[in-house]
């Protein structure tokens, strides 16, 4: 026996974040069950489990009663993997086995009775002796057993034998039973379950979830994982408790004046600001305006376009003179295009998280929430998916600009999500009519940090970014989008600047 320090102590899992989400990996020389539909990455799962021990010198052993040698060999070569140092052994069909250069001794499993096909497994893993062992799958071993009580009875004592083996185990279940059987529940260490979600329209999402991990404060709930060349990566959940950090207190410029007196002195660090109105009124040029005054500061900052091109974002910025193509020659300013149908909520907290810690980012631009939002499975997740967004960026002392959409514009307006109440600054844009013309109205409606303006200022497109002009003290319903005149003229800007 080992020794009782080692004993149930953590085991890497080869897998990007799974350890993370146990705590530290797997228990020592204890077996654990990963479950899930076919398709869902279990034995890619499993594959890395056995490299990560291989690239540790630890002996490691594959017995599949489901795919043949060569099978697994394909998978292993579509990762860019080598699976030297693995020992695979077959209880599968030899029809299945196509390659003449195997070793091992192929065994027809549904020709043996249950208890000789556990006992040849024992067999080999008496001969190996490895640290780690996959076995693949027990869905073979439920149809052999045609029955619970005798199933139950012999994966018990397969486990038991490994228990006193020293071997750190994973079962794979791929759940082909019409119901799912909690019977290895209650005998593993620890049960994880992959699930693979089709939505309407997109990509799959892969997400999993352990279930149980015996005198271990894993983190529960789902956490989004893909499966790329290489092999998973999963995703933890982003909990912003986890994540508290100090950073000096200041108020940051815009790049406008106007604006900056509007906001009562600028952007405060740590927190995210809300530029909500319809489309078309100056949300976008606001943020890529605040964008060129953080990079002038020589700050880092990234910017998440769901809305826009990566090459449209930069023309337009060309367009406005701001100079953001050194910004991203050099490094300081990054732009990642997001297609929401094909990214999960959790890839995109992990690549904000990392552009924060890893980066240095100090400024980070959604645009827009609205594509955020096509990229949750549903409003309520989008909700708190943004609150521990929102709270981890404004305790890491960053900068947050949130751009969202109304429906509408001109009138009564709306949008499919209110996180205004997240927000710790709120912008609202409004498209006005007067004299025959198309204006555009801002005001700051709430700000948690600080004074401000109360007033309506009219706002205009032009090169270099916007102009903000006096107050509309002589109008009354701007923000309705259909105003009363009850001043002299010269209070707006005048019609004959250039309105981009």
């Amino acid at each position: 026996m080992a020794s009782s320090d080692h004993d149930a102590a953590p085991v890497s899992t080869g897998v990007t974040g799974l350890d993370h989400i146990l705590a530290g990996g797997y228990a020592a020389q204890r077996s654990h069950l990963v479950e899930g539909r076919p398709g869902a990455g279990k034995t890619t799962l499993a594959i890395q489990f056995l490299l990560e021990g291989v690239m540790r010198g630890e002996r490691c052993l594959y017995i599949t009663l489901s795919e043949s040698r060569r099978e697994l060999l394909n998978v292993a070569e579509r990762h860019g993997w080598s699976l030297d140092g693995i020992e695979i052994f077959e209880l599968v069909p030899p029809e299945l086995s196509m390659d003449p250069k195997q070793q091992q001794s192929l065994v027809h499993s549904s020709d043996l009775e249950l208890g000789e096909t556990v006992r040849i497994a024992i067999a080999e893993i008496e001969r190996v002796k490895p640290q780690r062992v996959v076995f693949d799958s027990l869905s073979e071993i439920r149809l052999l057993s045609e029955g619970s009580l005798r199933y139950r009875r012999q994966v018990h004592a397969l486990r038991s034998f490994l228990l006193i083996q020293n071997t750190t185990a994973l079962f794979l279940d791929d759940l082909t039973a019409e119901t799912d059987d909690l019977n290895l529940h209650s005998l593993s260490h620890a049960v994880i379950r992959l699930e693979q979600l089709a939505p309407l329209y997109g990509g799959e999402r892969r997400r999993l979830r352990v279930i149980k991990m015996r005198g271990t404060p894993f983190r529960g709930g789902y956490h989004d994982y893909l499966i790329r060349r290489g092999g998973l990566t999963v995703f933890p959940r982003l909990v912003a408790a986890e994540h508290v950090g100090t950073f000096a207190e200041e108020r940051c410029s815009t790049g406008n004046p106007e604006l900056d007196l509007l906001l009562g002195g600028g952007l405060d660090r740590g927190t995210s600001t809300m530029l909500i109105g319809p489309s078309g009124v100056g949300k976008s040029t606001l943020a890529l305006m605040s964008v060129s005054a953080a990079v002038a500061r020589g700050e880092k900052v990234l910017v998440l376009s769901f809305d826009e091109t990566t090459s449209v974002l930069r023309r337009r910025a060309r367009g406005l003179g701001l100079p953001l193509e050194d910004a991203i020659a050099s490094g300081h300013l990054r732009v990642e295009q997001i297609d929401p149908a094909e990214v999960s909520p959790g890839e995109l907290a992990d690549m904000v998280q990392n552009a924060v810690e890893q980066v240095g980012v100090r400024t980070v631009v959604i645009d827009s929430l609205t594509g955020y939002h096509n990229a949750m499975p549903e409003e309520n997740y989008l909700l708190l998916q943004m609150h521990e967004l929102l709270t981890y960026l404004n305790q890491q002392g960053v900068i947050t600009l949130l751009i969202l959409a109304q429906h509408g514009m001109i009138g009564t307006m709306g949008s499919t999500v209110d996180l205004t109440y997240l927000s710790d600054t709120v912008l609202l844009f409004r498209a006005f009519e007067a004299e025959g013309r198309l204006r555009r109205a801002i005001s700051v409606v709430k700000k948690r940090t600080g004074g401000h303006e109360d007033t309506i200022r009219e706002l205009r497109i032009e090169a270099g970014g916007i102009r903000v002009g006096e107050p509309l003290h002589q109008f009354r319903g701007v923000m309705t989008g259909v105003p009363t005149f009850e001043g002299q003229r010269s209070s707006l800007l005048p019609a004959g600047d250039r309105d981009a």
